[in-house]
């Protein structure tokens, strides 16, 4: 690292590792690390990072396990003779939904931790909960009935919160332990998520939760940026306690504990900015801007939103902004993804990618009023399985020609992305681009119709370490917000996206219109299963 260079950290906590990257001023990124939590903490028996029980349901990580993590990524770092003393600020991120319980008097030891000892060491007894629930876990139903019938019904939670119930959502996970381990409850002097549990760590302090990141967790009010006293009611007793005040993303917590300036050679005046989730740290990381849409084209396609005024639904979340206090963001899953464009292209292309596009190119743009759904598993965005095919006057088919199958199943995939982002709030705008990262990224005739569907441009993006990068970028962006500074400022010296695609001319005439028809379909297809 270049004598002198100011630099910031960002620190990302997933399911499977800790990760550290570090970018100097002009956004380069100039250091990597990570912990891989089965190969290099196997004391802690993790498969995967998590520790499945014995209900299939119920999944946690041991809490010290991502204490040891941060012990090792800093020790690592250190040994690859890293200069702490340049890093103006750090953020991170954690992955969505978990949370830890401190127990009474943790705070008072994150205070005054010493610096020839482990964290690990230090905090080994600070825990009232030892398994954190994370968000694989699926085991709190029955507090996702009582919670929603609380408030009025799972639309009035999700007017209030971003969401319907959902059983990873940290509410949740904490109504289920107040009611199954009240004592645990009760000797829990504060609870974070994961991404705050880790800025803790840092700042040597509780740091508070973000809007962003407090968005996923079914108990804040996203528009008046504050715990719904409604929801903490429904889920354990003096709750707004134990979470303290939501703040920006973009807030300064404080200086960096002296523990890291003895240990690691931290410059004192290194400043923790708030952490945030995953998800909404990649929206940083893709550098995603009012009117964007990104679109991950995986084995799950997920489409990330940009929006002013959100209009929460029972399928996808609403989150705050990481970025933008006065903006929101969405999240929309379709568990359908690239395995069922494989499994078309395998079906009636003979299983190659150049035959399915020469059956797109044997067909037009709106496939001559045939429409497809394609739900060889349980669809997430909607509820629904099967195959489901209609001809132009909407009668259901049993088979299409191979040529109209291979379109109908790329049309119909991004139809449902434009139609749910619209329900959400979302309008296409003018400067509207759309950015495509993913397998199915690299497929000009795939993302053909993505542009013509939105009737936008496509780009695409690098997103390799994304939510990490995306941290990094807050990090600098932290301390020039409060002058007032965009984001968008802080990252325009960054890699531009490489545009892809351009909608045809006539692409909005064509596929406006049925859009519409798609949704007045899909409720047919709803009844029908």
């Amino acid at each position: 690292m270049a004598a002198g260079r100011d630099c910031y950290l960002g620190v990302d906590l997933s399911t499977q590792q800790m990760k550290a990257l570090v970018i100097d001023d002009n956004l380069n990124v100039i250091h990597e690390t990570n912990v891989k939590f089965d190969d290099d903490l196997p004391e802690f028996g993790t498969q995967g990072g998590v520790h499945i029980q014995s209900d299939k349901l119920t999944v946690t990580t041991p809490v010290l396990l991502w204490v040891k993590a941060l012990d090792m990524l800093l020790a690592r770092m250190k040994a690859s003779n890293f200069d702490f003393s340049k890093l103006k600020s750090l953020s991170g991120t954690g992955q969505q939904h978990g949370s830890v319980y401190w127990k009474d008097g943790a705070n008072q030891t994150l205070k005054n931790m010493s610096g020839d000892r482990s964290l690990h060491q230090i905090l080994e007894s600070s825990f009232s909960v030892k398994g954190s629930p994370i968000w694989m876990d699926s085991s709190t139903t029955e507090e996702c009935q009582q919670l929603e019938k609380s408030v009025g019904g799972p639309q009035k939670l999700a007017d209030i919160t971003g969401s319907r119930a959902y059983e990873r959502f940290t509410g949740n996970q904490i109504a289920k332990i107040n009611k199954k381990n009240p004592e645990e409850y009760k000797k829990t002097e504060r609870i974070s998520l994961v991404s705050s549990f880790v800025a803790s760590l840092f700042l040597g302090d509780y740091a508070a939760i973000d809007y962003s990141d407090g968005s996923g967790m079914n108990l804040m009010h996203i528009l008046a940026h504050e715990w719904s006293q409604q929801c903490l009611d429904a889920c354990a007793p003096g709750l707004k306690e134990k979470l303290g005040a939501p703040q920006p993303s973009h807030s300064i917590l404080g200086p960096i504990s002296p523990y890291y300036v003895k240990r690691f050679g931290f410059n004192s005046d290194c400043k923790v900015i708030a952490f945030t989730g995953d998800n909404p740290a990649s929206l940083a990381g893709m550098r995603l801007q009012q009117g964007d849409i990104a679109v991950s084209l995986g084995t799950s396609d997920t489409v990330f939103l940009w929006i002013q005024d959100p209009r929460p639904t029972l399928e996808g979340h609403i989150f705050c902004n990481p970025v933008d206090s006065n903006a929101y963001m969405a999240l929309i899953c379709f568990k359908n993804g690239s395995l069922t464009r494989e499994k078309i292209r395998d079906e009636s292309a003979s299983g190659s990618w150049d035959e399915f596009a020469k059956a797109m190119k044997a067909t037009c743009p709106g496939n001559n009023g045939n429409l497809g759904f394609y739900f060889d598993v349980m669809e997430i965005t909607p509820a629904v399985i099967g195959i489901h095919r209609f001809n132009a006057e909407n009668c259901k088919v049993f088979e299409f020609s191979k040529e109209v199958e291979v379109r109908a199943v790329i049309e119909g995939q991004m139809l449902a992305k434009r139609a749910y982002a619209e329900k959400l709030g979302y309008k296409v705008l003018k400067g509207t681009r759309v950015l495509a990262t993913g397998g199915a990224s690299s497929n000009s005739d795939i993302l053909q119709v993505l542009a013509d569907v939105f009737n936008a441009p496509v780009y695409t993006i690098d997103t390799a370490n994304s939510a990490c990068l995306g941290c990094a970028y807050r990090a600098k962006h932290g301390l020039q917000a409060a002058s007032g500074q965009s984001f968008a400022d802080t990252v325009q010296m960054a890699p531009a996206p490489k545009l892809a695609v351009i909608p045809a001319c006539e692409a909005d005439k064509v596929y406006g219109p049925i859009v519409a028809r798609y949704m007045e379909l899909e409720k047919l297809v709803r009844n029908s299963c």
